[in-house]
């Protein structure tokens, strides 16, 4: 009896110790196990690998990190105020200087809400900003999008100008 108990414990250590190898790489793939897919532009999860980039640190989430600049949203919003849109604006000239390039928009909001809640005001955000975009001439094809809601916050304090700086859109180029 104490033999077949030993047996289990070792059996079940072997397979927390595979499942631990598992890379971030294995959770970038949808159920057919296509790299980067998941549920793109339903905003609920992600494409490209970006989130496993941002959990490997190889992403910046101030905006600064690439050719493109963040937008900010107030609380509990996803319209685009005029800084939003003039931004989009510039962004929109990079991506006509850059025609094959590709773009993944990141809804974030602040912790704020529910997670599900968050989640859907996140994916809201990215789509203003994508279809904002297609407005001026931006393919849509060339902007996919994604939700992270409170996920990935770039402040924790529990200030409101911290808190903002959470409500944002992020671009990340995907490929040129």
């Amino acid at each position: 009896m104490r033999m077949r108990w030993l047996g289990g414990c070792v059996a079940g250590l072997l397979a927390v110790l595979l499942m631990a190898g598992c890379g971030a790489s294995d959770l970038d793939s949808d159920v057919d196990g296509a790299p980067g897919s998941g549920l793109d532009e339903s905003g609920l999860a992600g494409g490209q690998g970006s989130l496993a980039q941002h959990q490997a640190g190889t992403l910046g989430l101030g905006g600064s990190d690439g050719p493109l600049e963040d937008i900010h949203f107030g609380f509990d919003a996803d319209d685009l105020d005029q800084q939003a849109r003039d931004t989009l604006q510039r962004n929109r000239d990079w991506l006509e200087q850059n025609p094959s390039a590709r773009v993944e928009i990141e809804g974030h909001t602040d912790e704020r809400g529910t997670i599900e809640y968050n989640l859907a005001l996140g994916a809201r955000r990215a789509a203003a900003a994508k279809d904002y975009l297609v407005a001026l001439g931006i393919s849509a094809g060339r902007i996919t999008t994604i939700s992270y809601g409170e996920e990935l916050p770039l402040c924790r304090e529990p200030t409101e100008s911290c808190m903002q700086r959470n409500r944002r859109g992020h671009f990340v180029v995907l490929g040129q």
